[in-house]
């Protein structure tokens, strides 16, 4: 039976992370994971500046696709704001490969099924025993459905789903792009920008309120598609979107039973306003790691509910908006 102090189920940005702040702290950890890295990973990609911090990135020195984003464009029914901040911008495929090889824990492919505790150990499927355990394996997180799913069960008025294709593409406009509410969708959808060619389209929505109000994400999905091809942001491409789920932040999770811990999708901290999940991931998985080196409280106080303050955006529409003259003497986009 293979045996480590902590065993981190799940090898995104949550585990990678956990595992290198582990590594630096001089305990003995390993990676379980169903996928072999790198894996393809539905995501627009979108990083902050607190996610190079956390992570303590040189920009320069990263290997891969990297956009910075100045401002991002903001599309409502009548108007729009274009908030002035840093924003970033990377594939998922090379970014969480990147950061899972950095970390320096050894990784094996296993998709986890059973856990027992056994004494002071968890034993994972008769194979793997540990002392700790971080469950960073997204929203269905084996970790999670064993040990936490009675205890702290998710709130479904939280649950949004989505729908994206990222894919290689020649595109004219660098801007990030992002429509709020576009014809009574509850969220937002989304035009993403990658360096050297690369682009993101995605969608996503509340499931609850998509139901109440009788419609579904394909389709939005299809009205995005015709306002992408009528802008002439994406022309002529052949979709082929594929969806996932996950939770946006509710109240505080129970998010550690005894010695076993979850982080990032699989403990449903995507930010309440723009449900952005890599950050919560990277911030929840160093903490995991804190907790369980140097015996520091485990809770997610220090990570915030939204990517932006309303105070931030009010600030940003009071700033002058170029006029972008198009037909008829109407901005665009």
């Amino acid at each position: 039976m293979r045996s480590a102090d902590v065993i981190i189920v799940g090898g995104g940005p949550a585990g990678s992370s956990c595992a290198w702040r582990l590594r630096r702290l001089g305990v003995d950890c390993l990676i379980l994971d169903k996928e072999t890295f790198p894996r393809p990973k539905l995501c627009a990609g979108w990083i902050t500046p607190e996610v190079v911090q956390d992570l303590e990135l040189d920009t320069g020195d990263y290997p891969h696709r990297f956009l910075s984003f100045k401002k991002l464009l903001f599309h409502f029914r009548y108007g729009g704001l274009r908030p002035r901040t840093l924003q970033h911008s990377i594939r998922r495929y090379e970014f969480d490969d990147w950061l899972l090889r950095r970390c320096g824990a050894p990784v094996e492919t296993h998709e986890v099924r059973s856990i027992r505790k056994d004494g002071d150990d968890y034993i994972l499927d008769e194979q793997y025993r540990c002392r700790y355990l971080v469950g960073a394996g997204g929203t269905r997180c084996p970790v999670y459905r064993n040990l936490f799913r009675t205890a702290s069960p998710r709130a479904r008025k939280k649950q949004v789903v989505t729908l994206e294709q990222e894919f290689p593409y020649d595109y004219r406009d660098e801007r990030c792009h992002l429509w709020f509410f576009d014809q009574g969708l509850p969220g937002y959808s989304w035009y993403v920008p990658k360096a050297d060619g690369y682009i993101n389209i995605g969608i996503g929505g509340f499931v609850t309120r998509l139901r109440q109000q009788g419609t579904d994400i394909k389709t939005h999905w299809d009205h995005l598609a015709q306002k992408l091809e009528r802008k002439k942001l994406v022309q002529g491409h052949h979709w082929e979107p594929k969806g996932y789920s996950y939770y946006v932040r509710g109240k505080q999770p129970l998010c550690r039973i005894d010695n076993a811990f979850i982080s990032g999708d699989a403990a449903g901290l995507a930010t309440k306003d723009m449900a952005e999940g890599i950050g919560p991931a990277v911030r929840s998985g160093l903490l995991a790691a804190a907790a369980i080196a140097q015996g520091t409280p485990y809770d997610f106080s220090s990570i915030g509910r939204r990517s932006f303050e309303p105070r931030q955006l009010l600030l940003s529409a009071l700033l002058p908006r170029p006029y972008r003259p198009g037909k008829q003497g109407k901005n665009t986009l």
